[in-house]
């Protein structure tokens, strides 16, 4: 049976570290906390659970940071956490079947990662990582900001396990300078997933021209992952989408299209660009097509969850009431709140859509062809509900 150690780099995180660290303690063999000049009590909390704490000094390179705690580590395989990061009972239980089932030659187990959720718990976003790894290998991270760790041969182990993220503070700013310091320094030109990860940080700081001029530059690379290059495009449709640019929005949606299978995020972006243009008909057809999707097994990339749940549903719902059929739209509305049962945009769907469908007295028959004039659902919610994609 493998064994376990839990690698760690923490700095001023006394406010999550002990929810993590209950949430995995007695899943591993070995906790070893690399802390990088932490001034609260980090290092206090982490001595709960382990007397394997470790000073490293900051040099503004997470990579390094993230070799230094593979290094200290002594079991036979090493898996790694944030301190905002917690395993939830559900995956605890799956984990711990999960680990006497995997053989000593294991060379990687990747995982689910969940990194944000809709207001009934669902995953909403989410990636795969390669989360524990045979010590034995070698594997090593790389770049000092947006880090990875590079696993390019092996016997690898795709799991339903997940790791759950429940971030803590805004980062950007922090990276962005990091971006200055150790990658666009006298000029240097950015290239690869750096140029990648630098329009995600002009993104989050909402410098969508900016990140355009990056994202067009990455995806006229010659060396760049059809993966890489399908979500380029994506975050290249979402800044034309903030910039009010919608048929280059439209542009980037299709040529996104060129790299692999459509998945269900891509067509509800596609769906949602149609049905700002008033094509009902034309979006219904492409959120129809994101049900039938399964979520692809071995995408590492970000994924929009709710696209497989009830995103499409939601729009569907909107744009069949747009064009007067009812009993569509109420349909749809009733699969939306089949995951979302609390949701307020949807029970006043409810009620509306059943006083139209004649449920209650005060309806007509007339009125089940009878489109909804105003919007049913509010759009630009923002905080895990019943949101629009881009």
């Amino acid at each position: 049976m493998i064994t376990i150690s839990l690698c760690m780099i923490v700095k001023n995180e006394e406010e999550v570290l002990a929810r993590c660290l209950d949430s995995v303690a007695d899943l591993v063999d070995e906790i070893n906390i690399i802390d990088t000049g932490s001034t609260d009590g980090t290092k206090e909390i982490a001595a709960r659970y382990t007397n394997r704490i470790f000073d490293f000094e900051w040099i503004d390179d997470f990579a390094a940071a993230r070799n230094f705690a593979f290094e200290q580590a002594t079991c036979s395989h090493m898996m790694w956490l944030d301190a905002d990061d917690i395993i939830l009972e559900k995956d605890r239980e799956a984990f711990k079947k999960l680990i006497p089932e995997m053989p000593d030659d294991i060379d990687s187990i990747i995982m689910e990662y969940h990194l944000a959720f809709d207001k009934a718990g669902n995953p909403a976003a989410g990636s795969r990582r390669n989360r524990i790894v045979r010590r034995e290998k070698g594997y090593r991270w790389h770049n000092p900001i947006h880090e990875y760790l590079e696993v390019t041969e092996g016997k690898v182990y795709v799991s339903e396990v997940a790791v759950s993220h429940e971030r803590m503070g805004d980062h950007s700013a922090r990276n962005m300078e990091i971006f200055k310091k150790k990658l666009l320094q006298d000029g240097a030109k950015l290239e690869g997933r750096n140029q990648l990860y630098y329009a995600n940080e002009l993104v989050d700081q909402q410098m969508f021209a900016e990140a355009v001029e990056q994202y067009e530059q990455f995806v006229q690379g010659e060396k760049e992952t059809p993966e890489d290059c399908m979500y380029a495009y994506s975050k290249l449709a979402e800044c034309y989408h903030h910039l009010g640019q919608r048929k280059q929005k439209m542009q980037s949606l299709l040529l996104a299209l060129q790299f692999h299978v459509p998945r269900a995020d891509h067509c509800c972006s596609i769906g949602y660009s149609f049905e700002e243009r008033g094509q009902y008909d034309a979006a219904i057809h492409w959120y129809e097509m994101a049900l039938t999707l399964p979520k692809p097994k071995y995408h590492m990339g970000l994924l929009n969850l709710v696209c497989w749940t009830w995103m499409p549903h939601v729009q569907l719902c909107i744009c069949y009431a747009k064009l007067g059929e009812i009993e569509q739209a109420y349909k749809h509305n009733e699969k939306a709140l089949a995951y979302l049962p609390d949701d307020i945009n949807l029970l006043d769907n409810k009620l509306r859509l059943e006083q139209a469908l004649g449920i209650t007295p005060s309806s007509t028959e007339d009125n089940k062809q009878a489109p909804i004039e105003e919007p049913l659902l509010q759009s630009d919610d923002t905080d895990g509900g019943t949101e629009s994609p881009c």
